[in-house]
């Protein structure tokens, strides 16, 4: 194969030139409206005018979503033999959030204007100052502020906060005015009733988080499935939290799925797992082939109640750096803290020390939504293609790696007649259960292969008139646009080939 694709690659330079067309100020919201238009994902309820940050997803965003969890799944649980998963509920007894510090700790500093009556994250408010200093090439004046801000939230300095947003006379985006109240905290869990008749029900929580459920169980499978430590428990599934500044697509919903791997480790081993996650997971990012340039770490200054370190893995979205991946040091604080409140043992028996202890944990949580969203700023290019006659055409594209696209192989006859449509079906049927294939007779075939394009289908063979021949059927790979003769019984190998 390797002969095959760098014929393809030198055969694109002379076929055509590609021309990129869409800038980073507009990128963005022309994403939105891809990922709408093609069936990626929806407004939740939009039949109803919709509801404020919560979204569904489509046919081909469901498709891409699966994959990409379940390429999170298999790198987990499969490619490491020392770390099994588990699926807990979502309700969660109220006291497990008292003791894991959300009832007291799980706030976001808000500020409101008095004019507007809007409230307002105070992190985001100088973030999109920053911003603005960065578009007017202020760097420096940038990463200052950043780092003030960093400073005064750890410190939880919110007077010092407040003054820091009048100095950098910051406005409503409403009303235009400073006229802001004091700094406060706020709590982002959603509560809710568990029992049928109100007076007699208890209050419970939607978890803002998937990591409890882990620390609940975690002498149910240490015991289970016989695990020595060091080793993980992973997990994914849906959380929530009330976000009153919820933005940016579905970079930041109240209803989002996270997935969550903790790893129980020996105390004063933490730093060392801590070190080898944070590159592990990079390494992760990167098997997916995106450019190493999008990505950076951000060490975080504020630590949260249960971290000794912390750090985020951050991608360059359209709009800026903004964290997808968080590896955390979170000492033993869950267990012990678990250990306290449900008055029951939450240790492990080491035979190697021959001593009993409450075991460290490095997490590791990625959001999916997050990631979903970062697949396809990476993938989504409009291109003006410059052929060899000297006309032009265009495309909207979408690079989406093959091994987690929604389509791997679309399967085209070119008419509907002549035995055609029957030599194609025999194709799919002989594909599809390994892996996902889209039928496709409408239309003519360059608008088809548009179609695919646009849904990042990676493969387009097309059966025509010669296949009745030879068994020979045309395939065009999505990147290059480059298409060549091969025999059909070979398909099916070619893209299994990619999806390793």
């Amino acid at each position: 194969m390797n002969g095959r694709w760098q014929l393809l690659r030198k055969a694109e330079k002379h076929i055509f030139a590609i021309v990129m067309s869409t800038q980073p100020d507009n990128q963005f919201q022309a994403i939105v409206s891809h990922a709408k238009e093609y069936g990626f994902v929806f407004p939740s309820s939009e039949i109803y005018d919709g509801l404020a940050a919560v979204y569904d997803y489509g046919p081909y965003g469901s498709e891409l979503k699966k994959n990409i969890r379940d390429y999170w799944w298999k790198s987990m649980t499969q490619l490491h033999e020392n770390i099994v998963g588990i699926d807990a509920a979502i309700f969660m007894h109220p006291t497990t959030w008292k003791a894991s510090g959300h009832v007291d700790n799980f706030s976001d500093p808000m500020i409101d204007n008095k004019d507007s009556k809007k409230r307002y994250r105070v992190d985001h408010l100088l973030e999109a100052k920053a911003d603005q200093l960065r578009e007017k090439g202020d760097e420096a004046g940038a990463d200052n502020l950043l780092a003030q801000m960093d400073a005064l939230l750890a410190a939880e300095d919110f007077v010092t906060l407040k003054e820091l947003i009048q100095a950098e006379k910051i406005v409503c985006s409403v009303s235009g005015t400073g006229n802001w109240t004091e700094i406060r905290q706020f709590n982002l869990m959603f509560a809710t009733q568990l029992g049928s008749v109100a007076e007699e029900s208890d209050t419970i929580y939607l978890r803002p988080e998937t990591a409890q459920g882990i620390f609940v169980n975690f002498l149910n499978v240490q015991k289970t499935a016989r695990m020595k430590i060091p080793f993980g428990i992973a997990q994914t599934g849906k959380a929530f939290r009330n976000e009153i500044v919820a933005r940016q697509f579905i970079f930041r919903m109240r209803e989002f799925e996270q997935m969550e791997m903790q790893f129980f480790v020996r105390p004063g081993t933490e730093g060392e797992w801590y070190q080898y996650w944070k590159e592990a997971r990079l390494q992760w990012h990167l098997s997916l082939g995106i450019s190493p340039d999008k990505y950076r770490y951000h060490d975080h200054v504020k630590l949260a109640h249960y971290a000794k370190e912390a750090c985020d893995i951050e991608y360059q979205f359209p709009f800026g750096f903004k964290e997808v991946e968080g590896i955390h040091s979170r000492s033993d604080f869950d267990l012990t803290q678990h250990q306290l409140y449900s008055k029951k043992k939450l240790q492990y028996f080491d035979t190697e020390i021959n001593q009993n202890y409450v075991p460290y944990v490095v997490e590791t949580s990625i959001g999916l939504d997050r990631m979903f969203l970062l697949i396809l700023a990476n993938a989504y290019e409009e291109e003006t293609i410059n052929k060899e006659d000297g006309s032009t055409d265009s495309r909207v594209v979408l690079h989406i790696p093959t091994k987690i696209a929604p389509m791997k192989l679309a399967i085209l006859p070119l008419t509907k007649k002549d035995g055609l449509p029957e030599i194609a079906r025999d194709l799919m049927n002989e594909c599809k259960p390994y892996f996902k294939c889209f039928y496709e007779e409408k239309d003519a075939i360059g608008k088809r292969y548009r179609r695919q394009d646009a849904i990042g289908t990676s493969f387009c063979v097309t059966i025509d008139h010669q296949t009745k021949e030879d068994q020979t059927v045309t395939i065009r790979y999505r990147d290059t646009m480059v298409q060549e003769r091969i025999l059909m019984s070979k398909v099916k190998d070619l893209v299994l080939e990619q999806l390793v």
